[in-house]
């Protein structure tokens, strides 16, 4: 798989979920964060991450440097996806529908972050399983990196576009 560089990319993160893990020792409790990030430059270019720290922005920064590193280009067809798919991960299954123009991003919480920055403006989601956010938001790549559009279907099959769709 193609690496794709972040740094000539003009990048958007959001934070989609904090954790925070409480350890009970003998002096007291220590607590440690973690946060879940979604980064994407609304064209077509997503990645998550994950980043666990002591203090809540330490583990932000660690997450977007994590989602920078696992960047995947999605494939589009104007505001929308090519066709419908399904993503798992663990116990998370998303299915992901094109939708119209004008229709909006109908996505739940997890979901929501991932595909408005990755640029799709028109689709309708469904979480099918688990709605744990990191489960979903894995689930959720998964389906947006199996999406292919038309001339990449024709490449791979050495054929034309015409004789597919003919």
């Amino acid at each position: 798989m193609l690496r794709i560089d972040a740094s000539n990319l003009d990048l958007k993160e959001k934070v989609v979920k904090i954790g925070r893990v409480t350890k009970v020792v003998k002096g007291g409790r220590n607590f440690r964060f973690s946060a879940l990030v979604v980064v994407g430059d609304e064209n077509g270019h997503i990645g998550i991450g994950m980043g666990k720290a002591a203090e809540i922005p330490d583990a932000i920064r660690k997450g977007i440097e994590d989602a920078k590193k696992n960047l995947i280009k999605v494939s589009l067809v104007d505001t929308t996806i090519p066709h419908e798919v399904i993503g798992e991960s663990g116990a998370g299954r998303v299915l992901l529908m094109p939708a119209g123009a004008g229709t909006g991003v109908i996505a739940g919480g997890p979901v929501r972050a991932v595909l408005e920055l990755a640029g799709i403006h028109d689709i309708r989601t469904k979480s099918l399983g688990s709605n744990n956010a990191k489960a979903m938001v894995d689930a959720t790549m998964k389906a947006l990196s199996q999406l292919r559009n038309i001339e990449e279907v024709a490449r791979l099959r050495g054929k034309t576009v015409e004789e597919i769709v003919g």
